[in-house]
């Protein structure tokens, strides 16, 4: 009889453990897709006068959701936040104008590239600056932390001298760099444009110099960030991927929100 007994508490605490134990979040509901982002990047991702989420990720993301016959949904969190988020399953996947890059696939997995932009200094037009250690010895570059730029300028002109000043937001970037805080700041040139340079605050200011070129810092292109072996969400997105962008939808919509820029996964 103890034997008996024994045996079933070793089998509830099993089942305990079982119904416990956390599911996959994808798993959880197959049916609906939930995307981690900050919504504070125009025009990738911000929000309009009603609080709606909108921008190319937003439309991206629909779009592939319809594809993939996947309900969307959308968690907000901090760009430093996303990959810690992603892995605490707080969403399934971070789609937040993020490049995929050699030190990012070291905590995470990414799906295929959607789209690639350029990555431009933006300075005041009359300052002679140039994306160069050189031409920066002695500024102040805003950047926004935890991204590909505030690592590349780290990487490259950090020890050349240059001050570089991370921040959490990149509204706050451009609010410095219009009131002589920064001299210049290192942002995704759709997002430079469409965020400050089209704004009145941003009239006496324009890229300057060519987009900086790093592989290996600057990725190979934007993906939407996975979680580490969840495979069958990503071989499902990685099918929508390349629906959406065979039938001309990424084209269409780059054109849309980035006009002539060349946004092709070359």
């Amino acid at each position: 009889m103890q034997l008996l007994r024994n045996g079933l508490m070793l089998a509830c605490a099993w089942a305990s453990l079982a119904v416990l134990a956390p599911l996959p979040a994808h798993a959880a509901d197959a049916t609906t897709l939930r995307y981690g982002l900050e919504a504070q990047y125009p025009p990738f991702e911000s929000k309009g006068p009603s609080g709606d989420l909108q921008g190319f990720d937003i439309d991206i993301g629909n779009a592939i959701c319809k594809t993939a016959n996947l309900k969307c949904s959308w968690v907000e969190t901090s760009f430093d936040g996303l990959i810690p988020a992603l892995q605490g399953r707080k969403f399934d996947a971070i789609n937040s104008a993020m490049n995929a890059t050699d030190k990012r696939r070291e905590a995470i997995d990414f799906t295929h590239v959607i789209y690639r932009v350029p990555t431009q200094l933006i300075a005041r037009k009359d300052s002679g600056l140039l994306p160069t250690p050189e031409s920066l010895k002695g500024k102040r570059v805003g950047v926004l932390q935890a991204s590909i730029q505030e690592t590349f300028a780290k990487a490259h002109w950090e020890n050349a001298g240059v001050t570089i000043v991370p921040y959490q937001d990149q509204n706050q970037v451009y609010a410095d760099l219009g009131s002589g805080r920064l001299d210049a700041t290192l942002v995704l040139a759709p997002a430079g444009q469409t965020g400050f340079l089209s704004r009145p605050e941003g009239k006496d200011f324009a890229f300057v110099g060519q987009p900086v070129r790093d592989d290996k810092i600057l990725g190979s292109g934007i993906a939407f960030g996975i979680r580490k072996g969840d495979t069958a969400l990503r071989d499902q997105l990685n099918t929508a991927i390349a629906k959406v962008q065979a039938d001309g939808t990424v084209k269409t919509l780059a054109q849309k929100y980035f006009g002539n820029i060349d946004v092709s996964a070359k």
